[in-house]
């Protein structure tokens, strides 16, 4: 079992910046596979980024494409999103969640939201215009 906590989320004008940080508990943390979701309110939680456990494949949605960025350090059991020009529709509580990718190859990661089994309770980010 892996336990993610989020942070580094808050308040931030249009263009500007943030880096989400998810610590994993555990020390299977480079078996999992970790990606990134966001929900706004009335929508459904909706893929943002994923990396795969050695962080050599990472797969973006098109809407942050170019803007974002995601990576992991094992050794600090942690996996980072870096949000860079900011724009008011990334407003959204961002959750990062984990899979269990060991029976798979080390690059592997998924895009679905029901492939991953471990979530954290989510971080707030909110962008002005």
């Amino acid at each position: 079992q892996v336990q993610l906590v989020e942070s580094g989320g808050g308040l931030v004008q249009a263009g500007g910046s943030l880096r989400l940080s998810c610590a994993a508990s555990g020390r299977t943390f480079s078996s999992y596979a970790m990606g990134w979701f966001r929900q706004a309110p009335g929508n459904e939680r909706e893929f943002v980024a994923a990396i795969s456990r050695n962080g050599g494949s990472t797969s973006y949605a098109d809407s942050v494409k170019g803007r974002f960025t995601i990576s992991r350090d094992n050794a600090k059991n942690t996996v980072y999103l870096q949000m860079n020009s900011l724009k008011p529709e990334d407003t959204a509580v961002y959750y990062c969640a984990a899979k269990a990718t060991i029976s798979y190859s080390g690059s592997y990661y998924s895009t679905r939201r029901s492939d991953y089994g471990y979530w954290g309770q989510g971080t707030q980010v909110t962008v002005s215009s």
